[in-house]
């Protein structure tokens, strides 16, 4: 192979790069990749993981053996690429190879290719939700209802004999943050209505909140969203998007609706705001979401509960005002919203 080649590294359903073989061989030594990270370069016909290739056999210690490819079974999810596009309302095009699929929550379809089709599936379609026949699927998916997701879900595979997309948009302002459970141990607690689409395969689950402090004032209940397995998954966050990777025995106090996702080794509290005044008259509510590493966080700018509040308290049916517009009419009152077609 080309010593000279230039190297592109898979992260967190994403390529970085590109780098040279010295580069590579220093983030391997700085344990930022591993001989299981997938890479690329010009020539090859397919992404693969670093251990397998003769370039690196220097830095695993003499010549690597091929492993066995991983068995094609239920519990592996299919392999989906796809592109984000938009800023505020932002959609997800993901590209499905012939066999491939992708499950979704109901509401969240923009458009599909010819070759797709749809079918309305009890859970997630996932292995685990297909253990125990029957029942097992009417008990996995009704689990769902516990985080006020429906019975169901739809299920989009592709039955042509060549490449389909499939889009699914956000509900409301904010971004999509594409996650790859294999670089998140295979699992990811998230909060309550977040899940927008993964891959056929991933597990969309529960998680119960064992801190009593937490379930009872930790502004999700006792429940929070659990997706697990080793293929992508969607979530939706309103704002902006952050994430920050907390070390062991590191803290991070925050808003509990700002709270998005956060891995499962990261330990997960409710912690009083303190002091009787800034309880009372703070307006920030009467905890914090207290999160310990070692373990990554993704955090939102905007919950969805702070905007509908908004809109709701700024309604002229709820009695809020239109101040500022500037309008003529709303110097009439009542007239001003008949006339400008508010009522």
């Amino acid at each position: 192979m080309d010593p000279h080649a230039t190297w592109y590294i898979a992260v967190d359903g994403k390529d970085e790069g590109p780098f040279t073989k010295d580069q590579m061989l220093a983030k391997l030594e700085a344990n930022d990749i591993n001989r299981e990270t997938y890479v690329f370069t010009p020539g090859m016909a397919d992404w693969e993981p670093m251990g397998k290739l003769s370039a690196f056999n220097v830095a695993f210690q003499g010549p690597v053996t091929k492993p066995p490819a991983p068995p094609k079974g239920p519990t592996m999810a299919d392999e989906i690429d796809y592109e984000i596009f938009g800023e505020e309302m932002q959609f997800v095009e993901i590209t499905l190879d012939p066999g491939e699929a992708t499950v979704a929550e109901a509401g969240a379809f923009m458009y599909m290719e010819p070759g797709i089709q749809m079918e309305t599936i009890f859970g997630d379609g996932s292995a685990k939700a297909n253990e125990g026949g029957f029942m097992g699927k009417l008990l996995g998916a009704g689990k769902r209802l516990l985080t006020g997701e429906s019975l169901f879900m739809t299920m989009f595979g592709n039955s042509a004999n060549a490449r389909q997309k499939v889009a699914f948009a956000s509900p409301y302002p904010g971004r999509i943050i594409p996650i790859d459970l294999m670089q998140h141990n295979g699992t990811m607690i998230c909060q309550k209505d977040s899940f927008l689409c993964a891959a056929k395969g991933v597990s969309v689950g529960i998680a119960f909140q064992k801190k009593l402090g937490a379930g009872l004032f930790g502004g999700e209940g006792f429940i929070l969203q659990k997706l697990e397995g080793d293929g992508l998954a969607f979530v939706h966050a309103g704002g902006h998007v952050v994430s920050r990777d907390l070390a062991p025995g590191e803290t991070m106090r925050l808003d509990t609706g700002c709270l998005v996702a956060f891995e499962s080794q990261v330990s997960y509290d409710i912690q009083f705001v303190g002091g009787v005044k800034t309880a009372l008259f703070g307006g920030e509510g009467l905890f914090f979401a207290t999160m310990t590493g070692p373990g990554r966080v993704f955090i939102q700018s905007l919950p969805f509960s702070r905007l509908a509040s908004r809109v709701f308290a700024a309604a002229p049916q709820t009695g809020g005002s239109r101040k500022g517009e500037g309008s003529v009419l709303d110097a009439f009152g009542g007239l001003g919203n008949i006339l400008d077609g508010d009522r």
